[in-house]
């Protein structure tokens, strides 16, 4: 039983693999999720604060690598090791 379970969702994928809707949101998905959690993340950040600027220089260069390379992994990781090298180093409270 275990292992059908495991199986199933690979079983389901092999006919949607032609779906054009498939193939668009395969291509939009990695850049739209981004974008909702960079929104999410930043909704609380202050921006007349000096803290401010270790995230915001964090998503300029997720930004940046993302339209550069086209490569989510890469981006995300740069982005996010910028930012906390900032936030620890010259904006720890």
């Amino acid at each position: 039983m275990t292992w059908a379970l495991r199986a199933l969702p690979f079983t389901a994928l092999g006919p949607l693999r032609a779906n054009k809707a498939v193939q668009y949101l395969s291509t939009r998905m990695p850049a739209g999720v981004m974008v909702i959690l960079s929104l999410y993340t930043l909704r609380t950040v202050p921006v007349t604060e000096a803290r401010a600027i270790a995230p915001l220089a964090g998503l300029a260069v997720t930004v940046g690598l993302h339209l550069w390379r086209r490569n989510a992994l890469l981006s995300v990781f740069a982005g996010t090791a910028l930012c906390v090298a900032l936030s620890s180093t010259f904006f720890a409270p």
